[in-house]
């Protein structure tokens, strides 16, 4: 690590060294080119569709990309074109960011939360044909569309999930949103569903400062969803609606990030994966601490099944490790949150929640902040927020676990080997010999 002191933050936007994006930005504003859509934004979705339907094996397949404003955005619009109405259910992974499952909520639809597997963390397949199963015979009805989530770039079991969605004749929406770039046997996320789902946030993979888009596997779907995206107007001369629209699509200086962001997408999945080889390395003596590691399976073809882009790599902490501090935590109401440094968060009059962290966990967070090292909590599942408290789910307890004893650690390409050297010696000298 550098002399001069430093936060080391989780994952930081970074610009090509080239310029690009200021390049394509500057050619919207010379063009008058400011508004949604444009020539930015076509072209940076086919840089997407190119990027997307490019296979390890060198073939290729045919979906298109519709940039939207936000991967909430591309969520929602999904499901419109799913058919999702008033009163539907939709199975949804529970553990995961709250982007996900808010949006069935928008629609008056209700989420069924499907706990984790072990080995991925991510969507249980049997859990969920359990629940398909299940709601048929509670509702008398399938539910209308399964979305599973690439938790922190993780790909989950496509194979199997499909299989399941396709037995039942359920969609499938993809939320590749922390998983730009990673393939599941050399194809990319987001193109084995009927929809994948992409985030441009400022902390993701890569950034168009906010922004997602949505992988269609048609021309009629990739229509539609810009028809809705663009307040859903008839053609007439004069504005007439037939359905509710929003007001949804990318704008051309956002877009002009994008398309130079684009330039740097291989660099940021390989230095992203150095970075999680070298925790790897530096870790493996450390005991009690358990690095999560995708899945070593390989397909027929020698290519690997599981191919994450670990956007952030995340570890466990066995219960009985102490940490310094650890006493003090989890004992004054904290004035701000985790990840709420951008955004309005509200104020809490406990300082504990029914279902937290461990105290070590916590006390390894507040040690880390102290060196100036971002280590956030991983993603509380959905079935234990308090919005969703009277949601369908179908746990293992698996998702409460990992909540309980798992943390992030910074992986963005502004994360030097230095830094994991540094973040390392930290994690050694937070635990109480």
């Amino acid at each position: 690590m550098s002399e001069e002191v430093k936060t080391i933050y989780l994952c930081l936007a970074h610009m090509s060294e080239e310029g690009y994006e200021q390049k394509y930005v500057k050619e919207a504003f010379d063009t008058n080119w400011v508004v949604p859509m444009g020539p930015n934004v076509y072209t940076f979705e086919q840089n997407l569709a190119d990027f997307s339907n490019a296979n390890l094996d060198g073939s290729k397949l045919d979906r298109k990309v519709v940039c939207l404003s936000a991967g909430t955005a591309a969520v929602h619009l999904a499901l419109i074109a799913c058919g999702v109405q008033l009163g539907d259910e939709v199975c949804v992974q529970s553990f995961t960011f709250c982007a996900s499952s808010h949006p069935i909520t928008y629609l008056g639809a209700k989420p069924v939360f499907i706990d984790s597997e072990k080995e991925t963390w991510n969507m249980d397949p049997e859990l969920l044909e359990k629940a398909i199963i299940d709601r048929k015979e509670k509702t008398g009805k399938y539910p209308k569309a399964i979305i599973p989530v690439a938790l922190y770039g993780m790909p989950y079991d496509c194979e199997r999930i499909m299989v399941i969605a396709d037995k039942y004749g359920i969609p499938v929406i993809e939320d590749a949103a922390e998983g730009m770039g990673s393939r599941y046997n050399g194809q990319v996320l987001g193109t084995f569903g009927r929809f994948g789902v992409l985030s441009f946030n400022g902390n993701k993979m890569i950034t168009t400062s906010g922004g997602g888009a949505l992988i269609c596997r048609s021309d009629e779907d990739a229509n539609n969803i810009m028809w809705h995206a663009t307040q859903a107007r008839d053609a007439y001369p004069y504005y007439q609606h037939t359905e509710i629209g929003y007001n949804y699509r990318m704008s051309n200086v956002c877009a002009g990030i994008g398309r130079g962001q684009m330039t740097v997408l291989d660099a940021h999945i390989a230095h992203h994966k150095h970075v999680q080889e070298l925790y790897e390395e530096l870790l493996a003596d450390v005991p009690r601490i358990h690095l999560h590691k995708q899945p070593s399976e390989e397909n027929e073809n020698g290519v690997k099944k599981y191919d994450s882009n670990f956007w952030l790599c995340a570890a466990t902490l066995d219960e009985d490790v102490k940490i310094q501090g650890q006493k003090n935590v989890y004992k004054e109401v904290i004035k701000t949150a985790v990840g709420g440094v951008s955004g309005v968060v509200k104020a809490v009059d406990s300082a504990v929640t029914d279902c937290q962290p461990n105290d070590n966990v916590e006390a390894l967070r507040v040690f880390m902040a102290g060196k100036k090292v971002e280590c956030r909590p991983v993603w509380k599942p959905m079935h234990k927020q308090p919005v969703y408290a009277n949601a369908v789910a179908y746990t293992n307890g698996i998702s409460e676990e990992i909540f309980k004893v798992g943390f992030c650690l910074p992986a963005g390409p502004y994360v030097t080997d230095d830094d994991v050297h540094y973040i390392v010696d930290c994690i050694k000298e937070a635990i109480v010999k």
